[in-house]
């Protein structure tokens, strides 16, 4: 990475931006503090904290150049607390935190932490980092956590001194296993920076560059990320680039000026009650983007997930207002300089806008994000399956729908957070009907949908559960399922299973993004509800029938490719996940009987709800006209060397 430049600075191209302004030691032992802040309109800055009884009037700021307020404080110690006295156009004075501290105090304290980062723990995952890659034809099962509620310390509450949330480095060991067990080959874990609103989520940020204090201390962020990485499991970190609170000790009104947000207007503030980022601005973009490279650079994160794209690439997410021009080029600039400092991070939208090209390369006019969040997906599967089977027909293309539009982006199927929140209902409660079994079938054969669609896949923590109790962040989750309710624990046994054959078979993931990789058999029956189709890669296929009715179908006949035996591999029906036993126990061979489209059918037996799972090997077959002569072609071409 380059030396920091006040030009790219002022410019909006920093990415480094984090290792100028804020406190830094300047010497090893870590005794003295240089200061800097960016504040254009201040007209006087003092730093105030622990070293000088918050009495600024002997640490008034130097300008050494435009817009930059420093101060080198010897008596200053890594450790100790701190804050921007500033004295803004207008007359206020207000005491604001760093905007680039890289600790900050627990709410309701708001002061920011002197913080050495910089080879503060020593990383073991040099070959890891060199390794990895963006994932597009490798298999990527992503576990989206909540890093306070996946498990909570028991007996110990803030109020009789004790932890309410397990620290980064006390949960590491104990989540890896159990990703690892479930077959997930990433987790995301969502928003880290620091932020004064639990029920947030870490969505409404106050200091950017702070990993939340809630979990212990950066090293054991770092520790964290590095244990994931030494058990083969990538990081994915959560982030908000477009808006932030608006407490008046975080970035709003800095110097006295809307500086980091739009000035007051119909955009200033976002639908969640936030400032909204001026991504017009050169400064903010470096402040942006140098956070970006901050988190994966510091921290090793594998990539980041983009918050609520749709509301920079839209003026305040509306399509009718139209394209903000300089958010998209702002967009299109992170993505390039990140990639060029950083080997195979990935870069995530949550952008629910029909906008094109959002994970196309920005040199081919895309955005140049690697991935992009299918809501659209999301959307009209729930939707399909909250319907009565008596009336599915009538919604049938909500999920033949989705392979229309799939290539024209890489898109990420997620099941997340926002939907098992908010009333919405979780997963398994959003199945049609009252009847518990009739629930449970449902849902796992919408996870083998889920699981066997092209692209890659999320699922928020608590949905391998089938938790019927909605996610809250001051409760961990419903982990006594699995000791006293066998349905919970047979449909974990299901996920677990159904994570695995994905996982290992390459068929459903090398070809997720080449239209040559998914082939429909059937799209069209909606009289009997039922899917299927093939996942296809070189010298592999699976096919895959869906059956969304109650009705158990005996002697079903379906086309297949060529002459070819199928053996059942997954059945969501099966005894051992909770279901009824329907099975498809003997090897099917294809018969010379049209179908559809088909010369060739076989006959199986679907289950009521249910999903098969088919690992097809296709019988030697003539070789074609077109065939031999390629072959011969070879031949004489070889010989001829």
């Amino acid at each position: 990475m380059a030396a920091f430049s006040m030009d790219e600075y002022y410019r909006g191209e920093s990415v480094n931006a984090y290792k100028y302004f804020g406190a830094h030691p300047v010497s090893e032992d870590e005794s003295g503090i240089i200061f800097r802040v960016y504040a254009p309109a201040a007209w006087q800055i003092e730093v105030i904290g622990e070293f000088n009884g918050w009495n600024g009037q002997n640490h008034k700021m130097n300008k050494p150049c435009a817009g930059v307020f420093e101060l080198c404080v010897p008596e200053a110690r890594v450790g100790q607390l701190y804050k921007f006295r500033v004295y803004q156009q207008g007359g206020n004075v207000v005491d604001k935190a760093d905007p680039y501290a890289f600790r900050s105090q627990l709410r309701p304290d708001t002061a920011s932490v002197i913080t050495r980062v910089s080879n503060s723990y020593k990383f073991h995952d040099a070959k890891w980092l060199k390794e990895r890659t963006k994932c597009y034809d490798k298999p990527m099962n992503i576990y989206e956590m909540h890093m306070g509620s996946w498990k909570k310390p028991y007996g110990k509450t803030e109020a009789d001194g004790g932890a309410q949330w397990f620290r980064y480095d006390e949960v590491a060991e104990e989540l890896v296993n159990y990703v690892k067990d479930n077959n997930f080959t990433h987790i995301e874990v969502m928003p880290l920076a620091e932020y004064p609103f639990d029920g947030s989520w870490g969505y409404q940020v106050s200091q950017y560059y702070s990993a939340t204090s809630r979990y212990g201390t950066p090293e054991q962020l770092m520790k964290f990320v590095d244990v994931c990485h030494k058990n083969g499991i990538g990081v994915i970190i959560d982030f908000a680039f477009v808006h932030f609170v608006k407490d008046n000790y975080s970035l709003g009104n800095f110097d006295g000026t809307p500086f980091y947000e739009y000035p007051p207007s119909d955009v200033n503030q976002s639908q969640w009650g936030s400032y909204n980022f001026n991504l017009s601005r050169g400064e903010v973009q470096s402040y942006l983007m140098s956070c970006a490279a901050f988190w994966l650079d510091t921290y090793h994160f594998d990539g980041i997930r983009m918050d609520a794209i749709n509301n920079g690439i839209y003026w305040m997410g509306d399509k009718n207002r139209g394209v903000n021009d300089r958010s998209v080029d702002f967009f299109k600039k992170m993505n390039c300089r990140l990639n060029k400092e950083f080997k195979n991070i990935m870069l995530i939208a949550e952008d629910s806008s029909d906008y094109p090209n959002v994970t196309k390369p920005v040199e081919e006019g895309g955005l140049g994000f690697d991935y992009k969040w299918d809501m659209g997906w999301m959307n009209d599967t729930l939707e399909y399956m909250k319907v009565d089977p008596l009336w599915r027909k009538g919604s049938h293309n909500k999920i033949n729908w989705s392979m229309a539009y799939f290539y024209y982006e890489r898109f990420i199927l997620p099941l997340s957070h926002d939907e098992v929140v908010h009333g919405k209902a979780t997963i398994v409660q959003k199945m049609w009907g009252g009847d518990y079994h009739n629930k449970f079938a449902q849902v796992r054969t919408l996870y083998a949908y889920m699981m066997t669609h092209p692209g890659k896949k999320l699922n928020f923590m608590g949905n391998e559960l089938a938790m019927f109790r909605e996610w809250d962040e001051t409760k961990e989750l419903d982990w006594f399922l699995l000791k006293e309710y066998d349905m919970h624990r047979m449909f974990h046994e299901f996920f677990r299973e159904l994570n695995g054959l994905v996982k290992n078979n390459p068929a459903f993931y090398e070809k997720d993004y080449d239209p040559e990789g998914f082939l429909w058999i059937d799209a069209d029956n909606a009289n009997e509800n039922m899917f299927a189709y093939y996942r296809i890669t070189d010298g592999q296929k699976y096919a895959v029938v869906l059956n969304m009715s109650p009705v158990t179908r005996e002697h079903f006949r379906m086309g297949v490719h060529y002459p070819c035996t199928l053996t059942e591999v997954l059945n969501t029906d099966d005894t051992r996940f909770g279901g009824t036993g329907v099975l498809n126990k003997d090897k099917i061979k294809s018969e010379p009987i049209c179908h559809n489209q088909w010369y060739h059918s076989v006959e199986i037996t679907l289950p009521p709800f249910g999903a098969c799972i088919f690992e097809v090997k296709e019988d030697p077959r003539p070789k074609t006209a077109e065939e031999k002569k390629a072959e011969e072609s070879k031949k004489t071409a070889k010989s001829k060397k």
